[in-house]
């Protein structure tokens, strides 16, 4: 059954929207973190601490973050083979290009094939910079996060990289929200203006509210 629930459209689709809204549920708290390090080192770091002694003592140390860390690559996993596998079936259903491009396509929705490539190479470079210290300039320092954000945000392709992924982001929540909606039934003609504010305000929100970091970085104000 559950075979047959992921190969329809349908199947895709709604794994895609669940995907979607847990990674969803995961940037609205991380944007809300992010933003304590405007607050100083000692509230930024203390926060970061925080993450890994989560449910102790009945967890153990990390493994809070860990449980945390293993739903979100599973529902990135999920997110990206449904996109795929629906992308590569839509154009299988209609080998040839439409001859106009259809008038109510927004400029998310004929990017967000894009804009999902831009965020899978982000996150990757993320985690290398911030999380394994791999590509990160400066000199990574384990268990000191805010110096580590600032040695990022000191560089301009730190910026570049962060801003622009942050634009993609932006444009991929406010069509992903309206079309997760509407593929688990959310979605009607009496709430459709609502959900469109909806998503367009945490699209403003969440971009605003991770830019924000390397913009106070690069102006001083966080240093």
């Amino acid at each position: 059954m559950a075979r047959t629930v992921w190969d329809s459209t349908v199947g895709k689709k709604t794994v895609m929207a669940v995907s979607g809204m847990i990674m969803l549920l995961y940037l609205i708290a991380h944007v809300i973190g992010n933003l304590k390090i405007f607050f100083g080192a000692g509230e930024f770091n203390h926060y970061a601490h925080w993450l890994r002694t989560v449910g102790e003592p009945f967890m153990h140390y990390e493994w809070t973050l860990w449980l945390i860390r293993v739903v979100l690559i599973v529902a990135v996993v999920a997110h990206a083979v449904s996109a795929y596998q629906l992308s590569r079936r839509d154009l299988k259903a209609r080998p040839s290009r439409y001859v106009h491009s259809r008038p109510r396509a927004s400029y998310a929705t004929r990017t967000m094939r894009w804009g999902g490539i831009i965020l899978a190479l982000f996150i990757v470079w993320h985690i290398l910079d911030l999380t394994t210290g791999t590509v990160h300039s400066g000199g990574f320092q384990e268990g000191h996060p805010y110096q580590n954000v600032v040695d990022t945000f000191s560089t301009w392709y730190g910026d570049v990289i962060y801003i622009v992924a942050m634009l993609a982001l932006g444009l991929h929540i406010r069509h992903g929200f309206w079309s997760a909606a509407q593929t688990l039934g959310v979605g009607s003609r009496r709430r459709d203006r609502t959900l469109k504010t909806v998503a367009n305000v945490l699209a403003v929100l969440l971009t605003a509210g991770f830019i924000a970091v390397p913009v106070g970085v690069m102006t001083g104000v966080v240093s």
